[in-house]
């Protein structure tokens, strides 16, 4: 602690930040590691694991048509505040389904408010908040839209194996985490034959770390991410994104979504624009963060672990999670603008998510990944009773079985068989 404070001291009164991850000058290979230049000085450490196959013997394994489903939705965005959402396609079935009001009763129509006049509905009680806004959706309807959104195209969902060589997981950490906070998943998924990726963001783990906040932008690391992506990008990928690493998940999935074949998000949060709070602990100056760091690593314990044991500490050692420097943090925090990725935004998506929350966490309330699973087309929503914000590490064993579950999956219902079933 007291080391903590001289070094805040120094750092205020000689304008430096302490204990930054500095540059790296070499971009060699080794035991799964590299490092990849991203722009001229801008580097960033990637564990890239591709096992060894064997030259194909006969032809590929054929696309089973079962595998197609049709995703057609109209998004109307009515300029009192109203989303309504109308699933058209057939994507959308009893099987495939998640009903957060458990309810196996599908509609055809989903009317919500979006984020900034939903704030005073229950967030408890999506199912009942859907059916009271459908009831009163003729008088709304006749009103001119502010903008009107079709999605219309045919999705192929298929099983991805470890033995599929044009299958690639691709695992994005949040903010203070590294790509080490995935060691379980990057060994368990890697033994299984899956191509891995897991880069760590800008100022994080063994990146490099720029003195300069706009460095750490939303868009300034999107495009970090989009590089890794487009460099170890096959034909079928798969996004795994926790906290803050969610958002580039949306964005990358957004961006090309021939490309991405499915999404898991673990304790993303809600469907909502990004925007920096003005009233945060992280809006001090660097040096007196500096000084609150231990406070401050003592408060992620303690929000981030369902417990906080010498278990729980050291998880938190090996991952190398909530050890970056003050400046990074800072700018990280107050980097976090994103207007786009709003509800809209991911209504869009046409992909399929599985989204993880574990029941303890202090940072996302289950009620925003609820809320996520309302907007998203095709949507999966698993909630693990014994984690807290950090459940890949506290629950490994679970976290990988449903992550492989759902690699694994794929629909039943060939396109165009049944009715089409909305949310």
């Amino acid at each position: 602690m007291l080391n903590s404070i001289t070094d805040g001291l120094l750092c205020c009164l000689m304008g430096k930040t302490t204990n930054a991850v500095g540059p790296l000058d070499s971009i060699e290979s080794s035991n799964g590691y590299s490092f990849m230049e991203v722009k001229p000085g801008r580097i960033l450490r990637v564990r890239h694991s591709a096992p060894p196959r064997p030259a194909p013997e006969g032809a590929e394994e054929p696309q089973h048509p079962r595998g197609t489903v049709h995703c057609k939705r109209r998004i109307t965005v009515y300029r009192n505040g109203q989303l309504v959402i109308e699933n058209l396609g057939d994507a959308v079935r009893s099987e495939i389904l998640h009903c957060p009001n458990g309810s196996g009763e599908p509609t055809s129509t989903v009317e919500l408010e979006l984020s900034d006049a939903a704030g005073q509905a229950p967030a408890g009680t999506p199912g009942c908040a859907m059916r009271e806004a459908a009831a009163a959706s003729g008088k709304r309807r006749k009103r001119k839209p502010k903008k009107v959104i079709t999605i219309d195209c045919k999705k192929q969902i298929t099983s991805c194996k470890g033995t599929h060589s044009d299958v690639v997981l691709f695992f994005i950490h949040g903010v203070g985490g590294s790509l080490d906070i995935w060691k379980e998943q990057l060994d368990f998924f890697a033994k299984l034959g899956y191509e891995v990726v897991a880069p760590d963001l800008a100022g994080h783990g063994c990146s490099s770390a720029p003195q300069i906040a706009a460095a750490y932008t939303f868009y300034a690391l999107a495009e970090d991410m989009r590089a890794v992506f487009k460099r170890y990008a096959k034909k079928r990928n798969i996004l795994i994104g926790h906290s803050y690493g969610v958002s580039f998940c949306t964005f990358l999935a957004h961006e090309y979504p021939d490309l991405v074949h499915k999404v898991i998000m673990i304790n993303g949060g809600g469907p909502t624009a990004l925007e920096p709070s003005l009233c945060s602990i992280f809006n001090m100056p660097t040096c007196v963060l500096h000084c609150l760091s231990p406070c401050l690593a003592w408060s992620f314990l303690k929000a981030g672990f369902a417990r906080q044991g010498a278990k729980e500490k050291q998880l938190l050692k090996e991952g190398n999670a909530f050890n970056v420097s003050s400046f990074v943090l800072r700018a990280m925090m107050s980097g976090q603008y994103w207007p786009e990725g709003d509800e809209v935004y991911h209504a869009e998506l046409a992909v399929p998510v599985l989204l993880v929350h574990g029941m303890h966490d202090k940072f996302v309330p289950v009620e925003e990944d609820q809320r996520m699973a309302e907007i998203l087309l095709i949507a999966f929503l698993k909630v693990i009773d014994e984690g807290s914000h950090m459940v890949m590490m506290e629950c490994p064993e679970t976290v990988n079985t449903l992550l492989h579950e759902f690699v694994l999956w794929e629909p039943e219902t060939p396109a165009g068989d049944g009715q089409g079933e909305k949310k």
